[in-house]
């Protein structure tokens, strides 16, 4: 069959064509704008994908066109499509009919955390031998892919609550009918398409209405609105993590890198891996009773903490030059932000500044949700830089008087950035786009100005 997805370089909808072509299908498809990782994932699994959407691709018609949530209607393929009488499905709807429906499927939803929280688990899981398949929103680099079709019986998704399409307005994680699932944390965000945080909840208690009795629910006690999605009606077994659950864990160095387990205040295990912040320590504990539910010990799943190389673009170090660092992160929410912030210093230890370099690029923050809380989430840096484009609908640089130096301009924020930094200095890069590059630029420059000295996490 020759599947067709438009919007293929989004990270779930790559994932999708990754695994279509996995299943054996031969699999095209388009987006605009493309950029690393998915690009690279794609070009090196052999998928041709065309820029933009030119009607003509369409041509020979496909079996099947995947439309991801990022289409809607007026977009020339869409048209064509419905016009032709093309047969379509969305995404979430053919991973949930072709790969999921005979697996034991083990999901990661919350609004921060998601990608590596699924990436540990997937990893936990590989190391204790269950060979699991996944569909994971970001490259796991103990993988270098982001999604995998394997004969196991299990499955890790990363269970994202965006819509699913345009044709279906019901969260994506509602396909997937899991029977482990965590809930890492709920706060309000996706204000493009919803209008409240009790609107998220609802969707939230929808997915808990797929998981069976006989599952299991491993959720954050610490996140108030996910008890509000409990108190709607929970049928399956919960075991609560963090502050005030049964499990959890206790700093035994302050950047997170080794931790103790603890079980109703009975100390259960020890452990040592190579991932900072405190925020990815209860990531690790909800991936190890997820997949304690799955039948891995968890003196195994311990063990395989050590070896977990973490997720591009997840704290991840970009290179060094003329003494200065510069990493890369995803967060785009104050909350991820600020969380992001501490795991980098605690990681510096008392040693140079901390720099950040924030794209508000999201749609929530481009609606100016998050306005009244960003600059909180920014103190942590010793300098913080803000791109603030044209079309972000609200007054950035009124926002972060004090806080952060604001420039509508790619080049001019670059200049402003190189003109403050000094060795020592760790630059920290967020955003959940490409950032015109900034990165690589901002490296080529330092190189330009002395020795370069790369490195990779």
């Amino acid at each position: 069959m020759h599947i067709h997805v438009l919007g293929i370089c989004g990270t779930f909808m790559g994932g999708v064509a990754l695994l279509a072509r996995a299943a054996g299908h031969q699999v095209t498809g388009s987006d605009t704008h493309t950029y690393p990782p998915m690009s690279e994932l794609l070009a090196r699994e052999g998928i041709v994908v065309h820029e933009g959407y030119d009607p003509a691709q369409l041509n020979p018609a496909p079996d099947l066109v995947i439309i991801g949530n990022a289409l809607s209607r007026g977009n020339p393929c869409v048209e064509a499509v419905l016009d032709r009488q093309i047969p379509y499905d969305s995404g979430p709807a053919w991973l949930a009919r072709e790969i999921l429906a005979s697996r034991w499927v083990l999901a990661v939803a919350g609004t921060h955390g998601k990608t590596t929280t699924t990436s540990i688990l997937t990893w936990i899981l590989q190391e204790a031998g269950l060979n699991p398949g996944f569909l994971i929103g970001g490259e796991a680099l103990n993988f270098g892919i982001s999604a995998r079709l394997t004969d196991s019986p299990f499955f890790v998704i990363e269970a994202d609550e965006y819509d699913t399409a345009f044709f279906d307005k019901r969260s994506k994680f509602v396909h997937y009918h899991p029977r482990t699932l965590i809930l890492n944390n709920l706060e309000y965000d996706h204000a493009d398409i919803f209008p409240d945080l009790a609107a998220i909840i609802t969707q939230f208690h929808h997915l808990l209405r797929t998981v069976p009795g006989t599952g299991a629910l491993i959720v954050n006690a610490a996140a108030p609105a996910l008890q509000q999605v409990l108190d709607k009606g929970c049928w399956t077994p919960v075991q609560h993590f963090a502050d005030g659950g049964d499990w959890q864990v206790q700093l035994d160095s302050p950047d997170g890198r080794r931790f103790s387990i603890v079980e109703q205040g009975q100390l259960r295990g020890q452990a040592e891996w190579d991932t900072a912040g405190v925020f990815n320590v209860e990531n690790a504990l909800a991936a190890l009773l997820a997949a304690r539910h799955a039948g891995v010990p968890l003196d195994v799943g311990i063990a395989a903490l050590r070896s977990f190389r973490g997720v591009r673009r997840r704290l991840e170090l970009r290179g060094s030059a003329a003494g200065v660092s510069v990493y890369d992160d995803f967060a785009h929410h104050p909350t991820a932000i600020a969380a992001t912030i501490a795991a980098l210093r605690g990681q510096m230890g008392a040693s140079g500044r901390l720099i950040a370099v924030l794209e508000p690029r999201s749609n929530t923050m481009k609606l100016g949700i998050h306005q009244q809380t960003l600059a909180a989430s920014l103190q942590g840096a010793d300098r913080a830089f803000v791109f603030a484009p044209a079309d972000i609908g609200w007054d950035v640089r009124a926002a972060l008087a004090g806080t952060a130096q604001v420039s509508p301009d790619i080049d001019e924020l670059l200049q402003q950035i190189l003109d403050e930094l000094q060795a020592g200095d760790q630059v920290l890069v967020m955003s959940n786009g490409a950032f015109a590059g900034i990165h690589g630029r901002l490296l080529a420059e330092l190189a330009r100005r002395n020795t370069v000295t790369t490195g990779e996490k």
